[in-house]
């Protein structure tokens, strides 16, 4: 068992992961800054599933879980330089696990100084905390973006990745970047996972199933980019943590020379918009009102994870079907806004 920190803890995949974690045997550490980009009623309301109420958190302290013996969270800027170094000289962790960013494709367009000091800043301080006290392993988000304008498919980490469409992609791209220095410089083991486009229960308000859902219960339009000829890669959320809970446990011994990883993390199979919308229609049973609109700044055609890497060396094989995963979200979306 590890001592872990997850930066992010009260966002979608940190959430889960710190849960899992948990449930495993693990000691967590769970950061965040609970920022305003979405509901942070829905961050709570993590926090709270982990045990963690709303009235207990004070910025820079300890949160003490009455649920799980073996999690504390903490609010905090990754930016504070200063904090930051205090929690990880407190607590001598094992593993981190950096979730935490400012998140959004289109966001980045409209206010691109919350990714600097999130996403670089915040990143940054991140690597130099894990220089001055030493870990044995960091793991951080990077993202499907990064393949930019990439037309080869599917998106392989051999794959040049010089042509982001968008600064989150461009700031996703630079932690790769800033990892591999640290790694080549301070001989330490980073591996970096592409992300592609996650869904699930407590999953993110601004991401599609979600604005589709509330949309369709409310009998009002969704907006269907580029008339519907677009397609994702749609990954369920406990193959994604399913995934990095494999590299947490059994990540190979790399040699000094390979101490960077880079891997793809996805489902594998991209799903065609209008399909993704039908199967949510029948999983709502109810039909979309649709509006057919023009492609959207900062967007991408198709994104397709080619993940042989993580099949190589943690024999990682996502099994959850569309029809399960919109299912397992439709239940937990109409039990967390029935409750509201």
């Amino acid at each position: 068992m590890a001592k872990i920190l997850v930066t992010g803890s009260a966002g979608f995949i940190g959430f889960h992961l710190s849960k899992r974690l948990i449930e495993s045997g693990n000691e967590v550490v769970g950061l965040d800054n609970i920022n305003n980009y979405y509901d942070v009623n829905l961050k709570y309301g993590r926090l709270k599933e982990l045990g963690v109420n709303k009235e207990d958190i004070v910025s820079g302290k300890y949160a003490v879980s009455d649920k799980y013996d073996k999690y504390k969270f903490i609010k905090l800027n990754l930016e504070d330089k200063a904090e930051l170094y205090k929690v990880f000289d407190e607590n001598k962790f094992d593993i981190i696990v950096n979730l935490a960013a400012q998140a959004g494709v289109r966001y980045s367009i409209e206010n691109p100084d919350a990714y600097i000091q999130s996403n670089i800043i915040g990143f940054i301080n991140i690597l130099e905390a894990c220089r001055n006290f030493p870990v044995r392993h960091l793991i951080y988000a990077s993202s499907s973006s990064v393949y930019g304008l990439n037309t080869k498919i599917p998106f392989s980490t051999d794959d040049q990745t010089d042509s982001p469409v968008s600064l989150y992609a461009a700031t996703k791209k630079s932690n790769e970047l800033m990892a591999h220095t640290y790694s080549h410089l301070y001989n330490i083991k980073t591996t970096g996972l592409r992300f592609f486009t996650v869904y699930g229960p407590w999953g993110r308000p601004d991401m599609a199933p979600m604005l589709f859902a509330k949309a369709i219960l409310a009998n009002e339009p969704i907006k269907v980019f580029n008339h519907g000829n677009l397609a994702r890669d749609f990954t369920y959320i406990d193959d994604i943590i399913e995934g990095i809970g494999l590299i947490i446990k059994q990540a190979p011994n790399q040699q000094e020379e390979k101490k960077y990883k880079l891997y793809n993390i996805g489902n594998g199979k991209p799903v065609k918009l209008l399909d993704f919308i039908n199967t949510l229609e029948s999983e709502i049973d109810k039909p979309a009102k649709k509006e057919f609109v023009e492609m959207q700044e900062g967007d991408v055609y198709k994104t397709w994870a080619n993940c042989e890497g993580l099949e190589k060396d943690f024999a990682y094989k996502p099994n959850t079907t569309l029809e399960y995963g919109v299912g397992k979200f439709v239940e937990w979306y109409k039990r967390y806004f029935n409750k509201l």
